[in-house]
């Protein structure tokens, strides 16, 4: 069982817990990540991209010169492929790129991912995160306090003071224990976790 410590605002070593083995210890699926990653990326994808092929390109209805005699190669449209303003060979049409994964591939994806964050030693855990009032200077001390350039901040509950505050701050987002993805873990950098989380993501996945 993974035994880590608990910072405060100020950087300063609280207590230390232990993470469940069952989530933050398994062994690590590296194809199931990779699917994760690409599934949540094909899944953003829009789709709407289209092309017009030589049969939806106006014009290029009269063949432009005679087949034989003229020295030229033989033609019969203007909007055949190979000329300016003609058509798209294989032209790509809209589609659905979204594919799905089972929910025990995404689980222990997800699960995967923060094991990585703790074998990297990459995962912090924080106390609380408790501000007064919104500014995003407060919410960079804390992060300068525990030496966090760039990272994911994971909150148990949704504090507007906190997410508004961490808003402006190049490098660092926040996300709710409910919304928490592979993408997301793996692209933000250090994860920072409140105590209140941790405990939210064991009772959820464990």
């Amino acid at each position: 069982m993974a035994n880590v410590s608990v910072y405060n605002m100020e950087g300063k070593e609280v207590e230390k817990i232990d993470l469940n083995d069952a989530i933050f210890g398994v062994e690590v699926n590296e194809h199931l990540v990779h699917m994760a990653v690409v599934q949540q990326l094909a899944n953003r994808r829009q789709g709407t991209q289209k092309a017009k092929t030589r049969s939806e390109v106006s014009g290029g209805g009269r063949k432009p010169w005679r087949q034989k005699g003229t020295g030229h190669a033989r033609q019969g449209s203007t909007r055949a492929p190979q000329w300016t303003g003609g058509g798209v060979v294989f032209a790509p049409v809209p589609r659905d790129y979204s594919f799905k994964m089972n929910k025990k591939e995404k689980r222990l994806a997800l699960k995967s991912a923060l094991t990585s964050r703790v074998q990297e030693n990459k995962l912090i855990v924080v106390d609380e995160l408790k501000f007064g009032e919104i500014k995003t200077k407060n919410f960079k001390k804390v992060m300068d306090n525990l030496q966090v350039t760039k990272g994911l901040v994971v909150l148990a509950e949704n504090d507007e003071k906190v997410v508004m505050s961490a808003k402006n701050l190049p490098g660092i987002n926040t996300t709710l224990t409910n919304s928490i993805n592979v993408y997301d873990i793996l692209k933000g950098g250090t994860l920072v976790l409140t105590k209140d989380a941790v405990k939210k993501i064991e009772e959820v996945y464990a």
